[in-house]
């Protein structure tokens, strides 16, 4: 995997790989939501979607101690804020999700697959208020699916088939 740590050569190289019809496997390294939010200008200028693929890896399971940083803040300032006004602190995290879903909904609904990697993204998401419902679904279903589910398939289907084809 290759590591970006600007925006522009992000750019850059999803452009070049898409030119040359390659592969890319490309991390940033910086906060996610700016690069979510860059690849959304950059199609709503050119049209073009540069990303096919994507997911997120934040540690979401405690977004509010470290495992989110919000977009707004650099990091040494979100881990003062994070000790000196948890509260706001939280206000910017839940907000910085609801801007990430509102960027990858968008790239979604050009074409790009987008998938939980199971991290609780999703879930910390919808508690900020976030739209990662499936339309037309229960609350406990997220528009996009899980690494897991998408990989395994649902654990009860597996199972109830595993019992049927061995009685």
């Amino acid at each position: 995997m290759e590591i970006a740590k600007s925006l522009d050569h992000c750019i850059l190289r999803l452009r070049e790989a898409k030119k040359n019809k390659m592969a890319l496997s490309l991390g940033y390294h910086g906060n996610v939501v700016d690069l979510w939010e860059r690849l959304v200008d950059e199609f709503d200028a050119t049209g073009e979607l540069l990303a096919d693929l994507g997911s997120d890896q934040t540690s979401c399971h405690n977004p509010f101690n470290g495992g989110y940083y919000p977009a707004q803040l650099n990091f040494k300032e979100a881990n003062e804020l994070m000790s000196s006004n948890p509260v706001k602190f939280r206000k910017l995290v839940q907000e910085s999700l609801r801007r990430q879903v509102a960027a990858i909904n968008k790239l979604s609904d050009q074409g790009m697959f987008f998938w939980d990697y199971g991290n609780a993204f999703l879930l910390e998401a919808q508690r900020a208020g976030a739209e990662v419902e499936k339309r037309g679904a229960s609350k406990a279903e997220f528009r996009y699916p899980s690494y897991v589910q998408h990989i395994m398939g649902y654990v009860e289907e597996n199972m109830e088939q595993h019992i049927f084809n061995h009685l």
